[in-house]
């Protein structure tokens, strides 16, 4: 974990130098976390410096609230999202959300930040246009923070305790804001629990991204479209009753809401099309879907139709992104389960 002192700190030449050395960036050029810098990070936060947040695997190292301003200064955070980074290392380390398999395994699975209520438009966190791309510093630099914060205070470095076989870009950063203003429906966060004026940061544990191009007008055509999308063989959902994510057009949103669908029928919908034979999974994986799931099915057979999460409930989705027909499908890890913390 990087200290908050060095005596070439404000060089930058020389501090990305030394954190390339060490290990301690993401292969990006980091800001340099001057003592300085640190101090106006945490005039963002009433709690102290040395309070831990929590413990984070895999090296079960103390999420300070220091080291957590630290990591967020090295990624270029405005000192105003601190208090979003403090929420979403909490959230990481709920035992549902299973950070030690996440940030262990060989699958390509990264941290997404879902963030909601009035702090987005506070902190101007994008949720239209490429929303999940690049262009806004808020978006990028929060998802680069926690990355850098499960690396260098969870100490989850690449082909050490990282086993990832090939990650994906999000490892890199992976955050968004839902756009409520478009949504027919009540926000993620009310969803789960927290009042509207409420600001929440939701932590999920994302396997990668799926564009889903359709120009259906109809609601019934449109979901059977996402579902098979979201059928696919190779998939840790299937084995384990995963938790899917989907991150729906305002476009897409509109259409289904036509259709007088509500959040619930279109999880309904969803988990009924997304039935897949187990015979199409193979020989190997039908045996780890039997060990993970065997209380659900009792003996896999090969003409069980197995559900791509255990209930409904278990589909989740946003309504983020600019005009356009496009939506995309978030596979998960699978045995993990989103988390959302209030922002305090």
């Amino acid at each position: 974990m990087p200290a908050a002192t060095f005596e070439a700190l404000d060089d930058l030449d020389a501090i990305n130098k030394l954190y390339r050395e060490r290990r301690w960036s993401d292969g990006l050029p980091i800001v340099p976390p001057t003592p300085e810098r640190v101090a106006r990070m945490l005039q963002h936060t009433q709690r102290r410096g040395d309070e831990v947040i929590a413990v984070l695997a895999p090296g079960f190292g103390e999420a300070t609230v220091e080291r957590i301003a630290i990591n967020a200064v090295m990624a270029g955070c405005e000192p105003a999202y601190l208090p979003v980074l403090i929420a979403a290392t909490s959230a990481v380390a709920e035992p549902q959300f299973n950070i030690q398999g996440i940030e262990a395994t060989t699958n390509p699975a990264a941290v997404w930040l879902v963030l909601n209520g009035p702090i987005v438009e506070k902190l101007g966190v994008n949720a239209t246009y490429n929303c999940l791309g690049q262009g806004n510093w808020a978006n990028a630099t929060l998802g680069r923070a926690m990355r850098l914060i499960l690396q260098n205070i969870g100490g989850a470095l690449p082909g050490d305790m990282d086993r990832a076989t090939q990650g994906q870009p999000a490892k890199y950063t992976f955050c968004c804001a839902e756009n409520e203003a478009q949504s027919p429906w009540a926000p993620l966060h009310v969803e789960r629990g927290f009042a509207r004026d409420v600001s929440t940061v939701t932590v999920v544990g994302a396997e990668g991204t799926l564009n889903m191009n359709t120009h259906s007008k109809q609601a019934n055509e449109l979901l059977r479209v996402i579902a098979e999308c979201m059928v696919h063989p190779a998939s840790n959902e299937y084995c384990h009753a995963g938790e899917p994510w989907l991150v729906i057009s305002p476009e897409h949103a509109e259409i289904l809401q036509a259709g007088g669908l509500s959040k619930a029928d279109i999880k309904a919908r969803l988990w009924e099309l997304t039935q897949m034979p187990a015979s199409r999974l193979s020989a190997k994986e039908v045996l780890r879907a039997q060990a993970s799931r065997g209380d659900e099915y009792g003996e896999i057979k090969p003409d069980t139709l197995l559900t791509i999460a255990r209930t409904p409930n278990d589909i989740w989705f946003i309504v983020a992104g600019g005009p356009g027909t496009h939506s995309t499908y978030v596979p998960c890890f699978g045995n993990s389960r989103a988390v959302t913390r209030e922002i305090l």
